[in-house]
């Protein structure tokens, strides 16, 4: 079920003297099945955005769909676009409330009306999928480590079976270990369910190592929209907005720079893992050779 936006605009304080505009004629789409980075500099309109996707916030004008149908329409239905896109605000784990796990996680479809067998289920295999072991369960969600109820927050809107899934910086705030934890088992939750994912996130690491697509936006607008390879040679460019590629991707261009025959395209310590030993293999085999 494709998302278009078409010519979407918001403007916050619309009509008074303090408006900004926080999106300027933004127009995406957004396939079945495709693993999204979005980043910005704070203030890039990423966060407006990702609320415009499932209702939250209504656009200023333009249009959005889902299905096929807009989700402005007076008989859109609102609460069943929130099952089917959802989204994970950032230290989503402020959220938790219930006494242990499972019932917080049972909370969202516990609402959908469905019988109590069904949002059982549900809520064992959303826990499951976000990776939280059984002797969690019924722990209290307040006893558990930064990352793990990160994962408990992640499984509650997974609980509600979504067919898009927006993560709006879900490693905020976490140490290296539980951010690499909570990346792994998303990009696993990809595999598994196929479902879309967006990732929201100020780390060009992160992005470039997990998504197929990039949006980068500027001052509201869609500044870059392609592949991560094509995205990051325009590293020049996203500098000019605060912005930065990988870090390996700068220590590629300098081994170039000072006469080492690797690639510069490179966005991952895998990729430049790989680049290099070919490099160093071929030249090996030059020597003996000679």
């Amino acid at each position: 079920m494709p998302i278009i936006l078409d010519k979407v605009s918001h403007i916050y304080e619309a009509d008074t003297a303090m408006a900004v505009t926080a999106l300027n004629n933004v127009s995406l789409v957004i396939p079945d099945g495709q693993f999204i980075g979005l980043i910005g500099h704070t203030g890039s309109g990423k966060s407006t955005l990702v609320q415009h996707l499932n209702g939250l916030l209504k656009a200023t004008s333009g249009s959005i769909y889902f299905n096929g149908e807009d989700i402005d329409a007076e008989d859109f239905d609102k609460k069943r676009l929130r099952s089917k896109v959802g989204l994970v605000f950032q230290y989503p784990e402020y959220q938790l409330f219930e006494a242990d796990v499972f019932s917080d996680v049972c909370f969202g479809p516990k609402n959908l009306g469905l019988t109590k067998k069904e949002v059982e289920l549900r809520a064992y295999e959303a826990l499951k999928l976000a990776g939280i072991e059984d002797e969690y369960f019924y722990q209290s969600p307040f006893d558990l480590s930064g990352g793990q109820k990160r994962r408990v927050a992640i499984a509650g809107v997974l609980a509600m079976k979504p067919d898009v899934l927006i993560l709006d910086e879900p490693t905020a705030g976490l140490d290296p270990r539980g951010r690499d934890e909570i990346l792994e088992q998303i990009s696993k939750l990809k595999k598994e369910t196929g479902i879309t994912i967006m990732l929201v996130s100020h780390s060009m690491d992160d992005i470039a190592k997990y998504v197929d697509r990039i949006i980068v936006m500027n001052k509201g607008s869609v500044m870059l929209d392609d592949k991560p390879t094509e995205v990051f040679k325009q590293y020049e460019r996203l500098e000019e907005v605060g912005l930065a590629a990988p870090q390996v991707t700068y220590i590629m261009k300098a081994l170039h720079d000072r006469g080492y025959d690797v690639r510069i395209d490179i966005n991952t310590i895998d990729e430049a893992k790989k680049e290099i030993m070919s490099y160093f293999a071929k030249l090996s085999a030059a020597k003996r050779g000679r």
